[in-house]
C-alpha cells in the first residue's frame, strides 16, 4: 500500500470516530472544494477548510461517514467513495435513511494533502474525472 493510501485511510479513520481535530495531514495552503450540494464552494488554507467543515457539521447531529474503498488513481490522487448519515439539527431529517453517498478526491504531494474535492453526487464526480458521462450512472 502506498504512503498516500495510508495517509487518506488515517484521515478517514479519524473522521469515522467523529474526530475532526487534526489538520497535521493538510498542506498549509490546502484547497478545499464542495463541488456540488447545498453548500458548494471553494476554501483556501487550513483555516478556510476548517471553517467549511464547521459550517457543514453545524447543521447536523450524529454525522457519520463510512468509506467504501480507497482507489489510488495515480501518484497524487486517491478517490474515496463513501456513505454518510446524519440528522438535521433543525429539521430532524435523517439523511441516513436515504443511503446517501458521495466521493472525496484527495490530492497528495510530499506527504501532505494539497486539495480535497467533495462530491455529494457520484455522477458529477465521475464525469469530472472522465470516468463516465454526466447524468449516466456508474
Amino acid at each position: 500500500m502506498s504512503a498516500n493510501l495510508d495517509l487518506v485511510r488515517s484521515i478517514y479513520a479519524a473522521w469515522e470516530r467523529n474526530d475532526w481535530s487534526s489538520v497535521e495531514w493538510a498542506d498549509p495552503e490546502i484547497e478545499y472544494v464542495h463541488a456540488d450540494g447545498p453548500d458548494a464552494g471553494n476554501w483556501n488554507g487550513v483555516l478556510g477548510m476548517t471553517n467549511a467543515f464547521r459550517g457543514m457539521l453545524s447543521a447536523w447531529e450524529q454525522w457519520r461517514v463510512t468509506p467504501e474503498e480507497y482507489l489510488e488513481l495515480d501518484d497524487e490522487r486517491v478517490l474515496v467513495p463513501y456513505h454518510f448519515s446524519a440528522r438535521g439539527k433543525t429539521s430532524g431529517l435523517e439523511v441516513g435513511q436515504m443511503r446517501t453517498s458521495g466521493l472525496s478526491l484527495f490530492h497528495v504531494r510530499d506527504g501532505k494533502v494539497t486539495k480535497i474535492v467533495q462530491y455529494m453526487g457520484r455522477d458529477r464526480a465521475l464525469a469530472d474525472l472522465g470516468l463516465t458521462k454526466e447524468g449516466e450512472s456508474a
